[in-house]
């Protein structure tokens, strides 16, 4: 059973960072295929950014130039960098093996002025 964990949400200002870091047992991690995903208060669950095995990434329109997805596969870890961050950007941040299914139990990022 794969296990995720998230860390490094919080609460940040317009235009401030924050990096969001999933940490994933288990063995064969750097094929997996390894996603971020969100929801905000009464909305379905998105598509934020994906990383593949090989390292190609893609990003939802609402967060291209802004979000950055990385992975380092001595660490089982994804990363997803947020930059510029805007107040629709409130949300629970999951994780999610996309090889297997599993997803985390979300980090909570509040954009707040």
């Amino acid at each position: 059973q794969v296990q995720l964990v998230e860390s490094g949400g919080g609460v940040v200002q317009p235009g401030g960072s924050l990096r969001l870091s999933c940490a994933a047992s288990g063995s064969g991690f750097s094929f997996k295929v390894m996603g971020w995903y969100r929801q905000a208060p009464g909305k379905q669950r998105d598509f934020v950014a994906i990383i593949n095995r090989g390292g190609t990434t893609n990003y939802a329109d609402s967060v291209k130039g802004r979000f950055t997805i990385s992975r380092d596969n001595a660490k089982n870890t994804v990363y997803l960098q947020m930059d510029s961050l805007k107040l629709e950007d409130t949300a629970v941040y999951y994780c999610r093996d996309l090889s297997t299914g599993y997803w985390g139990q979300g980090t909570q990022v509040t954009v707040s002025s």
